[in-house]
């Protein structure tokens, strides 16, 4: 497993965390509320989001033999879609292991 954390400076943290629950629930198992969320991919990695008012958490699990880089993608690009009228959110990711 690689777990990777990226913290997002965004006023609209909660907005996008929910719009993004909300475009993958109809092919994934999701979860969320105004301030948390999580999404399990198909492929087995796993999507955890927290939001405050200043900042949007992001932990992604990703299991062995996944694409990382690729995960990472995804989930930037589709919150940048949401996020388009300040987007590029800058995301900064790390490894890490603590849960958010």
């Amino acid at each position: 497993m690689s777990v990777s954390i990226a913290r997002v400076s965004t006023a609209s943290a909660s907005r996008y965390l929910q719009q993004l629950a909300k475009h993958w629930s109809h092919k994934m198992k999701v979860s969320y509320s105004e301030q948390e969320g999580r999404i399990a991919f198909s492929n087995g990695s796993l999507l955890e989001m927290r939001a405050d008012s200043e900042t949007l958490d992001v932990l992604l699990t990703v299991p062995d033999g996944e694409d990382v880089a690729q995960m990472r993608d995804v989930v930037a690009r589709h919150l940048n879609r949401f996020a388009f009228r300040e987007a590029p959110l800058t995301f900064d990711w790390r490894a890490g292991g603590a849960a958010i």
